[in-house]
């Protein structure tokens, strides 16, 4: 059942790859760790979000790095994002707020310049889309949370990483799994 969910919760967020995990602080967590994310390493993320965001960056061991949201859009600024970036910034964590999503253009080529993955928290976003692309299919990957009061909600806790990397969703999967390769 679950590989069935991955594979259709995949093609509807319009990525390659799929990982169901317990929760959506799980699902930003992890896809840190599998990207090497940790002590040392600053993240910048957007001041007006949840703590569920704040709390994977430093389970990670790594600094969260708050900036400003644009006033017309409560998007991250990107301009405050590229002059918050430092040497040791590893990771752009946009949140998608309210079904609307960050200025991911902007986001994208600031974090090419700077060799950053870009991992959207998309736990507010399901379906939601950016210039004709859904949320979760632009960054390096991307954290959902299916707790009952998202706007896709399960029956309790539920989260999911999407990625268009094999080599990223195989790494969350055997984090998933205690460090064992799962079977099909």
């Amino acid at each position: 059942v679950v590989n069935d969910f991955e594979k259709s919760f995949a093609s509807y967020s319009e990525s390659s790859y799929c990982v169901g995990v317990a929760t959506g602080c799980d699902a930003l967590l992890w896809a840190m760790e599998a990207l090497d994310i940790g002590k040392g390493d600053e993240v910048i993320t957007v001041a007006n979000t949840f703590i569920g965001t704040i709390l994977p960056i430093l389970r990670a061991g790594a600094t969260p790095v708050l900036v400003d949201c644009d006033p017309q859009t409560q998007q991250i600024d990107f301009a405050q994002v590229e002059a918050a970036i430092t040497t040791r910034t590893a990771a752009i964590v946009p949140v998608h707020l309210y079904g609307r999503l960050a200025p991911m253009d902007e986001l994208l080529v600031i974090a090419e310049k700077h060799g950053l993955a870009v991992l959207e928290d998309s736990a507010q976003a399901h379906g939601a889309c950016y210039k004709g692309r859904r949320a979760g299919s632009m960054g390096t990957a991307s954290g959902f949370s299916f707790y009952p009061a998202k706007n896709l909600g399960a029956w309790g806790d539920g989260g999911a990483v999407t990625t268009n990397d094999s080599s990223l969703a195989e790494k969350v999967r055997k984090i998933r799994n205690y460090g064992q390769q799962q079977k099909y």
